[in-house]
């Protein structure tokens, strides 16, 4: 077991190209691999595959459109059960003096607004976050392939934990965009007693009082939170996968069950949710402040709140991010195994750079 998590831990997703060559013992010491670029990579490793085996083509528009509609599902579903949670963490941000911790938020939010105060905010939420998702797993699977395309097949495996973070960045650059309107109603019915009770008095009010400003004022600071997270949330799990498979499952990905590699998909989405929430909790805290107040901008919020002030509802959010990033996952991939979409199985060295570090004759 020791021995399993000492490897986890000098694999870590961070090792770069050439330290991860020695540590896999595909190289020596001084050995660097020359030579131009492979060729663009297309399919990883699907082209062996049969095209009856999927639905559609690894890289086509039905298979974009699909994953987006597995990250409306992942994002929008799971974000909307938490709904409770992430009301009492956002108060526990704006007003710590009342709400002093996760149990007591629960307590005297269920004693003034009862059990239905809980839900506050849903609609905002399961309509933000599933554009969110559309974007964020849609986008991600465009910029991966894009991304690959343009580094090359060798490039793409010795790079690929910036090819998954440039991916996720760049995918969760137009995600927010399309979240941050739900994301400011959503704060103003969860912290503002009185101010509305759903969208649809939420919403026209924002406008009338600020404009479109209102609306996307936060978007600067969601992505301040949402990039480090997602492109935590991306890498974290791509090599955290890929080490479980190579370090603890006990057989190759290509003999276990769907059920079984969805499994992997869950513990790895957790560990990635728990590394998620911390990266991204101090911007999270801006952002719901920043939301409540007029007028006050993501700067004059940070040194008002301090180091201490940031770090208000962090195990609150551990906890939701940790679950909500591990049940994403796991839907994702349902959606994914459910219809039959392409999924290629974790990176392995491409044959061309074997050659050229002589591993193969």
């Amino acid at each position: 077991m020791f021995s399993s998590v000492a490897h986890l831990a000098r694999a870590n997703p961070f090792n770069a190209p050439h330290l991860q060559l020695v540590y896999d013992g595909l190289a020596g010491p001084c050995s660097s691999p020359s030579g131009p670029p492979g060729p663009p990579r297309r399919s990883r490793n699907l082209a062996a595959a049969a095209v009856e085996e999927y639905s559609c083509e690894f890289g086509s528009m039905k298979f974009y459109a699909l994953c987006g509609f597995g990250g409306v599902l992942s994002c929008g579903l799971t974000h909307t059960a938490v709904v409770p949670l992430d009301l009492v963490k956002c108060r526990m941000q704006v007003d710590p003096q009342k709400y002093k911790g996760i149990f007591n938020g629960f307590s005297v939010t269920l004693k003034e607004d009862g059990v239905r105060g809980l839900a506050k905010g849903w609609a905002p939420t399961f309509i933000g976050y599933s554009m969110q998702g559309l974007c964020k797993f849609g986008f991600y699977e465009v910029f991966k392939v894009l991304y690959s395309n343009m580094l090359g097949e060798e490039n793409t495996y010795l790079w690929r934990t910036s090819l998954y973070l440039a991916a996720s960045a760049s995918a969760e650059f137009f995600a927010d965009i399309a979240l941050a309107p739900m994301e400011a109603a959503k704060v103003r019915i969860q912290t503002q007693p009185g101010y509305a009770n759903t969208l649809r008095d939420a919403a026209p009010k924002m406008y009338k009082e600020e404009g479109l400003n209102a609306f996307y004022k936060g978007v600067a600071p969601l992505w301040m939170r949402q990039i480090p997270y997602t492109m935590m949330k991306f890498a974290c799990f791509e090599r955290t996968v890929e080490a479980l498979y190579k370090f603890v499952v006990p057989k190759p990905r290509s003999e276990c069950s769907k059920a079984e590699q969805l499994v992997v998909t869950f513990v790895a989405g957790y560990i990635a949710g728990v590394f998620c929430a911390i990266v991204s909790h101090p911007a999270d805290s801006v952002v719901s402040v920043l939301n409540k107040e007029k007028g006050s901008s993501a700067s004059q919020v940070l040194q008002r709140l301090g180091f201490k002030g940031v770090w208000k509802g962090l195990f609150a959010r551990i906890i939701m991010i940790g679950t909500l990033t591990a049940l994403q996952w796991f839907i994702y991939d349902s959606v994914k195994v459910y219809f039959r979409l392409p999924r290629p199985p974790p990176p392995e060295m491409p044959e061309s750079l074997k050659k050229k570090l002589g591993l193969t004759q």
